[in-house]
């Protein structure tokens, strides 16, 4: 019989897609000047600051002196991030509602924001209050795949040793949860997130 008794998640690119794309797409019109502005400006490296717990007003402060142009650009992105999330993975919401109504103990493990998971998590309230706790790793400085998160959050679900799989699109990621402890599961879709779960035993074929 397996030990595995809970499912621990990842948010972006597991539950609902994350892109710069989707806010900037409203807010610059020509494609190539949006592609050149994303590729330069606000990256993804200038964003995972955000996700390491450095606030947004330090950070677009420091863009801005570097960006002066793109200054109103810039200063969008923290009050509409939402709008770089906004939707689901498909499939994925049915999963987390099918093991909650199984009683399966639900947590995740997310590298987001601290400022900006609350309006999310308030937005997305209808999944997120299925979950028993979650890491965020603006909130505790530390992201994944540093082992030290993962070590936190089995800590505060309660989990021991083989006791949660563990289901995130980054290779890394599902590398260091192994390591501590987990039960790694690369996304590539919600189909192969569900044969996984039937065959832990957590959900029915």
């Amino acid at each position: 019989m397996s030990k595995v008794r809970a499912a621990v998640f990842d948010v972006g690119h597991v539950l609902y897609d994350w892109d710069p794309r989707y806010l900037y797409e409203a807010l610059i019109e020509d494609e190539a000047v949006r592609e050149r502005f994303l590729a330069e400006v606000v990256t993804r490296d200038w964003h995972f600051q955000h996700d390491a717990g450095r606030l947004f007003a330090e950070t677009s402060a420091e863009l801005i002196a570097r960006f002066p142009e793109h200054a109103a650009l810039i200063e969008a992105f923290g009050p509409r991030f939402n709008e770089t999330i906004p939707h689901p993975i498909p499939g994925m919401i049915e999963i987390v509602e099918e093991l909650d109504a199984r009683g399966v103990p639900l947590f995740a493990i997310t590298n987001f924001s601290g400022e900006f998971w609350p309006p999310f998590r308030t937005r997305e309230s209808h999944l997120f209050d299925r979950f028993r706790a979650i890491v965020v790793s603006g909130d505790e400085r530390m992201v994944k795949p540093d082992p030290a998160i993962y070590a936190l959050a089995l800590d505060r679900f309660g989990l021991g040793a083989c006791e949660g799989v563990f289901i995130d699109d980054r290779a890394d990621n599902v590398a260091a949860a192994n390591d501590a402890g987990l039960i790694g599961h690369l996304f590539e879709g919600a189909e192969g997130v569900r044969a996984k779960l039937v065959s832990l035993g957590l959900l029915d074929k």
